[in-house]
């Protein structure tokens, strides 16, 4: 549907407008963009490399928005940004990211949706990668990096472009726009408090899960219960309930291996990354492979070399024996997973947090300042800036302090700086060896820069 058509990315950059941006061109299309970020000079080397594919990237002034274009963009964005404006005074009909993605994801023969508060973007890779390697040439738009398929000349291969019958998406709750999409294999990793009630969580991801031929749910989440029991359901998980079963988890200094049981049948998983929650992520990709016919041992098989994504729990180096580490992590399941994931392994953790905004601090602050007070161990400390903040308006009344407080309250070491670069301050005079320093934070770009100077610094 995108072949011959012409697109403006209004935010092309984007941990979603990007993939997408690069599978409609890979289509035919003809695609033009901007970005806030280009015009304050942030990663100019992704949006070199963006132009380099052909894509005419302009100021975020309205001078790139022409007639015959397609607009895509948020739909929470401003009438008052430039490009919108230019976009509405020509008429041009538009598009948000979920409308367009979910219209390709329709148009699959063969559609994997894969939902859920935390570990969507890697189940998608696993998917990716297990169906690439069965010979499938999948379609896969991702929110992340995925390393086997980043190379020197593709080093944003946030998107696989393969055939048109076969396509594996991220599909997003925070928006609602989860309701657009028609899987034939819905997977949903598992439910918690994230940018909305646990009550509109439910309604969604149950809507999502009923809609399709096979439901992969997580049979270990206790808020994925609700949807356990519908006629389509394929559990997933360690519990004695899951069709697809782990057992004998044991961590490595190189990741993890576990036993998976599904149909009488029992193999072993290793895998190159670290923690439980990504043994439960590869236990909902094989089963999601294995509803449209991969052979389970293929699966097993396939994620031994799988590299995972940048920015979970992506080891960047180790200087003077301090490892330090770029996650994803930003809400409080993600930070739990990420915490246990360390706690496996000895060595004390020092932990920078970023929040990726002042909205979510108010939507879920008690509930991530719980995780990080349960999940640090002794001697573990932790260093929070304020909140990401790219302009725009926005209440700014509820900050870092007051997660900072609640951490500390709950027993926890925690201390609040306003910049990043006083906690990367705080952090290198701290560091030991045997320490891990870990780069915690979403919607921002630049924070495995920081964790990459803070290596630097270390040598």
């Amino acid at each position: 549907m995108s072949e011959n058509k012409s697109y403006f990315f209004c935010g092309i950059g984007g941990s979603g407008m990007l993939p997408l941006a690069m599978i409609v061109a890979a289509r035919g299309a003809a695609v033009a963009g901007s970005d806030r970020s280009r015009d304050q000079g942030r990663t100019p080397g992704k949006f070199d490399w963006i132009e380099r594919q052909g894509i005419a990237l302009f100021p975020q002034d309205g001078s790139g928005v022409a007639v015959g274009q397609t607009l895509v963009a948020s739909a929470a964005i401003e009438d008052s940004v430039p490009d919108i404006a230019a976009a509405n005074r020509l008429g041009l009909a538009r598009l948000t990211r979920a409308d367009l993605n979910a219209a390709l994801f329709n148009d699959a023969a063969q559609a994997i949706g894969v939902g859920g508060t935390s570990g969507k973007s890697t189940v998608t890779g696993m998917i990716g990668w297990i169906l690439e390697r069965a010979g499938r040439r999948p379609t896969v738009m991702n929110g992340a990096v995925m390393r086997n398929f980043a190379t020197p000349d593709t080093p944003f291969a946030s998107a696989l472009v393969g055939d048109a019958a076969t396509y594996v998406s991220e599909v997003d709750e925070s928006d609602g726009s989860i309701t657009l999409y028609r899987p034939d294999v819905a997977v949903v990793t598992n439910i918690s408090l994230d940018h909305k009630s646990l009550a509109e969580l439910h309604q969604l991801f149950g809507d999502f899960a009923a809609k399709a031929r096979v439901a992969v749910v997580n049979a270990d989440d206790t808020e994925s219960a609700p949807l356990l029991g519908g006629g389509n359901v394929m559990r997933f998980g360690f519990s004695e309930m899951a069709a697809m079963r782990g057992s004998d988890f044991e961590a490595l200094p190189d990741g993890c291996r576990f036993m998976i049981h599904f149909a009488g049948d029992t193999h072993d998983v290793h895998l190159r990354m670290p923690g439980r929650h990504n043994a439960a992520n590869a236990l909902a990709a094989i089963a999601a492979a294995r509803a449209v016919n991969v052979p389970v041992a293929q699966s097993a098989a396939a994620l031994a070399d799988f590299a995972g994504l940048a920015r979970r729990y992506e080891v960047l180096g180790r200087a003077k024996d301090v490892t330090v580490i770029d996650d994803f992590a930003h809400n409080p399941d993600k930070v739990a997973a990420t915490l246990a994931a360390v706690a496996e392994l000895p060595g004390r953790a020092l932990i920078f947090f970023q929040p990726h905004g002042y909205g979510p601090l108010r939507q879920m602050g008690r509930e991530l300042a719980a995780s990080f007070a349960n999940g640090m161990r002794d001697g573990d400390k932790l260093y929070v800036s304020d909140p990401v903040y790219f302009g725009g308006t926005v209440d700014r009344s509820t900050g870092s302090e007051a997660l900072v407080a609640a951490i500390v309250g709950a027993g926890a070491e925690a201390v609040h700086l306003t910049t990043r670069a006083e906690c990367g301050a705080a952090m290198l005079e701290e560091a030991r060896p045997g320490d891990r320093i870990l780069i915690l934070g979403a919607r921002d770009d630049t924070l495995t820069e920081f964790g990459r100077e803070l290596l630097e610094k270390l040598t």
